[in-house]
């Protein structure tokens, strides 16, 4: 069995997929990424990590199909599998990645992470029941230190220091309360704070891991078997013949194919390298500008995360939280999506126009016939979401949807798995989810803290004090606290922590509840292309050779949308199909387009001759058009109407120039 495979929660680089672009992709990867920085050369300890990874695996697929076990069980051993493999794939530096072997002290760390998660399920009974009357032992204390110490520093090695450090300020925060000069609480006794952390279902194997060990495993398992089959390279090879043609169609495709496959994966990272690596040199070679290429592909493999009906996992602890059932939030979810992409979509377009990129030559692009041949291969998420509007369960319609994958796959020979490649599956599986659970558990204790303290209300009576009694301004500080909450963080985990952190204040502004989960869900993802820490765009402009700053700033102005669309459906929840009536659907969603695209062409520079004054009307007019007031919105959009008219009257001009000129020319040489 090879050591070296392709990174967790990543895709590998098909296409003009040379060594030299996957080793491109993979150095990228690493350098902006820690679930990317994992050992390669585990000598002997590649069987342990096989064998703990499988039975992972199919733990959570006996589980799924014949019932999990208690909250608390169902965790720790989900916990206790992932950290132990964790200690065994990812080293401590990241130098250490390169070394072969596994060092004796992280195998004495693995195996207490086994131990210690094995502890609570041998004493599951008193642990939960007599500890909590008479009192925790010592010994149960000192194996709370050791599991919160061990998914600490799990996290900080696979998922990177900044959830971490708000881990650790909010158990100080639930120790020292009393002595906080801002926010005070009467807080918990050391013992009582770790033990309560551990030994209950409302921190460490609160909410975020009792979703992760029940549908967000099953859908990343599904993600895998996509990428290893090929199944998703049929995603790519659509996106091509598609829009490939069309103007900047490098572009265009790259935006469809990698808002398609980030959909299934919780990583802006890794969806950003694992489709760049062949995207991004097509877009450069069409013509696109460098940070442009990086930027689109940063902003579209972010986006993908906002996109039915996986939504970078996030999207099963939202049902938790809200008390909305699942199959309700994809559908809530669908027009914000679009509209994402239509902004993006928009942004390529008219970059593309401005600077005159065309088309890909037809004989470069994949067969029509060819595709529509193989629609079949789109079986796993028909499947997937006919299920879940059918009114199945999540994991129900997993299941089904990794079933039909494997069934589908053995159609074709090249998406045919060997015996080989099926038995690596559940390793792979494994391995996918390590950073999404160890993101988990730490943000359970985030969001255990905030709920048992009562910060959540005591920040949102603040902000709501800061913004003196401006509802607008409120939008403005959540959002801010949302992008500095998500930034180096991966998407459960941003979510768990903004909508703990940051949710509760717009519900007691009289928000409604889906309207203010989406909104610090969507703020929380696009935090990954939003300077100055914009890791997705790094990555990018790492593959594009490209300035960072300059990449990020470019990713901003195509995924404007992200930042405006939120506003929108909280001003407006017919978005989000709250309160649903025909006409004022039609209107908001017809103003929302056109506002869309208004700003987007303004931002990109695609004016009457570019002048800063028409771009600022298109601008100014768009976000006009998306303010829900009639007569700010009319005015708005005759704005717009106005730059249009004065952009075809110009272009008609320069085309009766052009026709002129060239007439005089054909006079000239006429005998």
């Amino acid at each position: 069995m090879a050591d070296d495979t392709a990174a967790p929660g990543s895709t590998t680089a098909s296409e003009p997929g040379t060594a030299t672009a996957e080793k491109e992709a993979r150095e990228q990867a690493a350098a902006y990424d820690r679930e990317s920085r994992y050992r390669t050369q585990l000598g002997p300890w590649k069987w342990v990590v096989a064998v703990l990874g499988t039975a992972l695996t199919l733990f959570q697929l006996y589980t799924a199909l014949f019932g999990t076990f208690t909250s608390i069980i169902q965790g720790a051993v989900h916990v206790g599998m992932a950290l132990s493999l964790v200690y065994l794939l990812y080293p401590a530096r990241r130098a250490g990645a390169s070394k072969p072997g596994v060092p004796p002290h992280d195998v004495l760390l693995c195996a207490l992470a086994l131990g210690a998660n094995g502890y609570i399920v041998v004493n599951y009974e008193q642990l939960t029941t007599q500890s909590v009357v008479f009192g925790f032992e010592t010994v149960d204390v000192v194996v709370a230190v050791a599991a919160i110490a061990l998914i600490l520093e799990a996290t900080r090695r696979c998922v990177g220091l900044p959830i971490v450090v708000i881990a650790v300020a909010a158990l100080a925060y639930g120790y020292y309360g009393p002595s906080m000069p801002i926010f005070s609480h009467p807080g918990f006794t050391f013992d009582a704070l770790v033990s309560e952390s551990v030994y209950s279902s409302t921190t460490v194997f609160g909410t975020p891991i009792q979703v992760s060990s029940t549908f967000i495993f099953l859908f990343l398992f599904f993600g895998v078997i996509l990428v290893r089959t090929n199944i998703g390279k049929f995603f790519n090879d659509l996106a091509f013949g598609l829009t490939g043609r069309r103007t900047g169609g490098t572009a265009k495709a790259a935006v469809v194919a990698s808002g398609l496959q980030g959909m299934v994966s919780g990583s802006s990272v890794a969806n950003t390298v694992a489709s760049g690596s062949f995207t991004i040199p097509m877009m450069k070679r069409a013509g696109f500008r460098p940070q442009v290429a990086g930027a689109a592909e940063a902003a579209a493999s972010t986006g993908g995360q906002l996109v039915p009906p996986v939504m970078g996992a996030a999207v099963f602890i939202m049902a938790e939280y809200t008390g909305t059932p699942y199959n309700e939030l994809i559908l809530f979810a669908i027009v914000p999506a679009a509209l994402y992409f239509l902004g993006v979509f928009c942004g390529v377009h008219f970059e593309a126009r401005r600077t005159g990129v065309l088309g890909t030559p037809k004989d470069q692009l994949p067969v029509l016939r060819s595709l529509l041949t193989r629609l079949y291969l789109l079986a796993p998420l028909v499947v997937i979401i006919g299920l879940l509007l059918a009114g199945r369960s999540a994991a129900n319609a997993a299941l089904f949807g990794i079933l039909t994958a494997l069934l589908v796959s053995f159609l074709r020979a090249d998406t045919r798995l060997s015996a080989r490649q099926f038995a690596r599956l559940f390793e792979d599986g494994a391995r996918t989810a390590l950073p999404v659970i160890a993101a988990c558990a730490t943000a359970g204790i985030i969001a255990g803290t905030v709920t048992r303290t009562g910060l959540g209300g005591k920040l949102a009576g603040g902000i709501v004090d800061l913004s003196m009694g401006s509802f607008a301004l409120v939008l403005v500080l959540t959002m801010l606290a949302c992008l500095l909450l998500g930034m180096g963080l991966p998407t459960t985990a941003n979510y768990v922590v903004t909508a703990t952190v940051a949710a509760p204040i717009l519900v007691e502004l009289g928000v409604p509840i889906v309207a203010a989960h989406f909104f610090v869900f969507y703020f929380g993802i696009v935090a990954d292309i939003t300077p100055p820490v914009c890791l997705a765009a790094y990555a990018g402009a790492g593959l594009a050779r490209a300035n960072p700053m300059r990449t990020g700033v470019t990713a901003v102005k195509l995924a404007i949308p992200g930042f405006l669309v939120p506003y929108v459906f909280v001003l407006e929840p017919q978005l989000l199909l709250q309160d649903v009536t025909v006409t004022g659907f039609a209107v908001t969603l017809l103003t929302a387009v056109v506002g869309i695209a208004a700003v987007s062409a303004g931002l990109i520079g695609y004016t009457p001759g570019g002048h800063p004054a028409w771009r600022f009307a298109l601008v100014a007019g768009g976000l006009a058009g998306l303010y829900p007031e009639p007569l700010i919105s009319v005015a708005g959009l005759a704005m717009v109407a106005a730059v249009v008219v004065a952009h075809r009257l110009r272009r008609g001009g320069d085309r009766d120039g052009a026709d002129q000129n060239r007439a005089d020319r054909d006079a000239a040489v006429t005998p």
